[in-house]
């Protein structure tokens, strides 16, 4: 498990480096000429989470990756946990932000739909949620970006604030739950369709239809729409448009 010390660090440094694109070379960083700068070790480091996930992540399997030792690792960075901050910072900072452009609705179906694709591709930005963001320029664009979305809709500033972070927490539940039941689904290399099939039979014995009567009726209709237990794209974007109901309805309020 991971120290609070790593998780936190030193909070100066973790600035300059999350920031050294502006701020220049951190200061007594002099020694030695690195074999790497310091995205090539991030870029390193976030392709290996997208194939391998943060639980076996570590300096040493990322010193291997780039043919290093771990301990030349902390020339770069403090640690772990900070590695894994500026890995967070940087997938996010170079995700595209398209203009915002129709309604509101429209504009927080983009931003939902970015943030979807995004933790698809990167999974391991899931895991990472237990760390402590840092205020780093790829999550700072993300997020005046976003609030940008509902700029002048109607609501105050605390309320745009909060209305970004149910749509972040929304999308993120949701694509977890899509993860996890792809992830099933390759391991036991069965579709969700081949695992009801096998073991149809025998629920039906012991859930007989006139004592499950509710439940009988609604699965089968999921399991008729989607040719699967449950559609987790579904459910977020049925989730989303609820969502959205509910701040145009309190912007009918105001």
């Amino acid at each position: 498990m991971s120290s609070e010390k790593e998780k936190t660090g030193d909070p100066t440094r973790m600035l300059r480096l999350l920031w050294r694109h502006r701020l220049g070379e951190e200061e007594g960083a002099r020694g030695p000429r690195k074999k790497l700068a310091l995205d090539q070790v991030i870029d390193a480091a976030i392709a290996l989470a997208d194939r391998e996930g943060l639980e076996t992540f570590s300096m040493r399997r990322l010193a291997e990756e780039l043919g290093t030792s771990a301990t030349s690792l902390y020339t770069y960075v403090p640690g772990r946990g900070e590695l894994i901050g500026l890995m967070i910072d940087q997938v996010i900072g170079r995700t595209p932000l398209p203009e915002h452009a129709g309604e509101l609705r429209e504009r927080l179906h983009t931003l939902a739909q970015l943030l979807w694709e995004e933790y698809h591709r990167h999974p391991w930005l899931l895991e990472s949620r237990s760390h402590r963001p840092w205020i780093g320029p790829g999550i700072s664009a993300r997020y005046e970006w976003e609030l940008a979305a509902v700029e002048g809709c109607g609501l105050d500033d605390i309320a745009m604030d909060h209305a970004i972070s149910l749509i972040e927490s929304h999308a993120a539940a949701n694509a977890a739950n899509a993860i996890t039941a792809r992830q099933l689904a390759e391991g036991s290399g069965i579709t969700d369709l081949e695992w009801w099939n096998l073991h149809g039979p025998i629920l039906a014995e012991v859930m007989p239809a006139d004592e499950f009567l509710i439940s009988g009726r609604v699965g089968q209709a999921v399991g008729t729409a989607y040719s699967s237990i449950t559609s987790h794209r579904a459910i977020f974007e049925f989730g989303l448009e609820v969502i959205l109901d509910g701040i145009e309805a309190r912007l009918r309020q105001n």
